[in-house]
């Protein structure tokens, strides 16, 4: 019997040629996540401990949330993308895809609450989270399908703020507003590089723009419920 490495077709895997990075590639986007990973615990743990002593009970409760998605999706994303190729890396991408939409609502959540207009508030966060749980039932139920259609909606639901835009300028500190829309700007770059499958180093530039963009909205959640209310 031989020794050698199946591949991820021999096993059998949905998607496999996705699979296939050199051993660069793998290192590149490593140590991106691993980067991704410290920072999201160590900056969340700063904003939380800070903005417990500034944020009303249910802005700490938003931003919690925040943290817990924002951890929760870098800490996926590191097992499904560091995981080798086999089965299990097929079942990861599915809570890995699926955390996206749970990322998205998540960072919505602490600038919601501090809206002014409660009713257009809960409104919007019914929308975001309702928007959510449709995205993780699709990602987990039809895995591998409806690809485009996911991209589609995940940039949807990103840029769905505008909707509120006038409410949220009036609730938000000017800084704040400007790092929300240099974050979205950033995850939406990355979407380029998520869709062009032949460029070198893809997954490690696509992971990139996510890591910016989420310091980008974690430092628009510090700045909202603790720099500007020092």
């Amino acid at each position: 019997m031989s020794n050698e490495p199946m591949s991820p077709s021999a096993l059998h895997i949905p998607l496999a040629g996705r699979f296939l990075y050199s051993r660069g590639e793998l290192i590149a986007d490593g140590v991106v996540h691993v980067v991704g990973v410290v920072l999201a615990i160590a900056a969340g743990s700063v904003l939380l401990a800070l903005a417990a002593f500034h944020a009303a009970p249910s802005e700490y409760v938003g931003t919690i949330f925040y943290v817990t998605s924002l951890i929760t999706v870098l800490s996926l994303s590191a097992a499904y993308n560091m995981w080798p190729a086999s089965p299990m890396k097929w079942a990861l991408r599915r809570f890995d895809h699926a955390a996206i939409f749970l990322l998205i609502a998540g960072t919505y959540t602490p600038f919601l609450v501090q809206m002014e207009d409660p009713l257009t508030a809960r409104l919007m966060l019914g929308l975001v989270w309702g928007a959510a749980a449709l995205g993780i039932g699709m990602k987990l139920l039809f895995p591998g399908r409806l690809e485009r259609v996911a991209v589609v909606f995940y940039l949807a639901m990103g840029w769905s703020g505008v909707i509120v835009f006038n409410s949220l300028s009036v609730a938000l500190p000017r800084a704040t507003l400007w790092l929300i829309a240099a974050g979205g700007i950033a995850y939406s770059v990355g979407v380029i590089f998520h869709l062009w499958q032949r460029l070198r180093y893809q997954t490690a530039l696509w992971h990139a723009c996510v890591l910016v963009g989420a310091g980008l909205h974690l430092a628009a959640v510090m700045d909202s419920l603790v720099i500007s209310r020092f």
